[in-house]
């Protein structure tokens, strides 16, 4: 990270980030306190969701941490924490059926899934090397090295807005089966609809982080010209 005064850019960000986590670890936490009235774990309900799309194939395992869960679509499977995979509490439900819907996205060819899993080793390059192509352009005052790590901070900033539909779409599909198979009643409903939101937070603040991490880069840019 390069610190200069353009760092009190990023410091909206910063606050919005930690709000957002804030919001998402209470919400779990809440909501981790309410078995659901039908007794399923995170594991039975991802199971449920997986085998009624025609996923059988895709496997669910238990993994360490908090709020670790992950759909792995190179290995076919889904890595639930030990706080929802064997829980039978509103969050565990909620957070399980989540990370199926990115499964069932992969099945069908959800358009913006494919796009951000094309792009994700462009945006692993960019995001550790743009800045110090850009720093290093302004310090050996080479504008071509600056030109590259602003493209490669662009690539990062397009994950991030790919990323939101993303988000947002599993927990749509989450959602709506959990209502549709009767998996949680509505006041059940209405708790897990708070977490999942409450977590798509964190992937706005990250779309807000990368927006203004840009306009600093560009603002070091603008500055060497100068």
């Amino acid at each position: 990270m390069y610190w200069d005064s353009t760092m009190i850019i990023l410091i909206p960000a910063i606050i919005f980030s930690l709000v957002a986590q804030g919001m998402v670890k209470s919400a779990f936490a809440k909501y981790s306190r309410e078995r659901n009235g039908r007794g399923l774990t995170g594991a039975d309900a991802a199971r449920a969701i997986l085998d009624s799309n025609g996923l059988s194939y895709i496997r669910i395992e238990r993994i360490g941490g908090n709020l670790t869960d992950h759909y792995d679509p190179k290995a076919n499977v889904i890595r639930l924490s030990e706080d929802v995979y064997d829980k039978d509490t509103i969050a565990a439900v909620g957070v399980a059926a989540h990370e199926a819907g990115h499964a069932v996205q992969h099945a069908v060819g959800y358009f913006p899934i494919r796009i951000r899993s094309a792009i994700i080793p462009i945006t692993q390059f960019g995001s550790s090397l743009s800045t110090p192509l850009v720093v290093l352009g302004i310090v050996m005052s080479w504008d071509i090295l600056i030109t590259i790590g602003i493209l490669l901070f662009c690539a990062v900033v397009f994950f991030q807005a790919v990323t939101l539909p993303v988000e947002f779409n599993a927990s749509s599909r989450a959602l709506k089966i959990l209502r549709e198979d009767n998996f949680l009643d509505q006041s059940e409903l209405s708790g897990a609809r708070k977490m999942l939101t409450a977590a798509a937070m964190t992937y706005v603040a990250a779309m807000v982080s990368a927006l203004l991490s840009l306009v600093r880069l560009l603002i070091l840019r603008d500055r060497r010209r100068n």
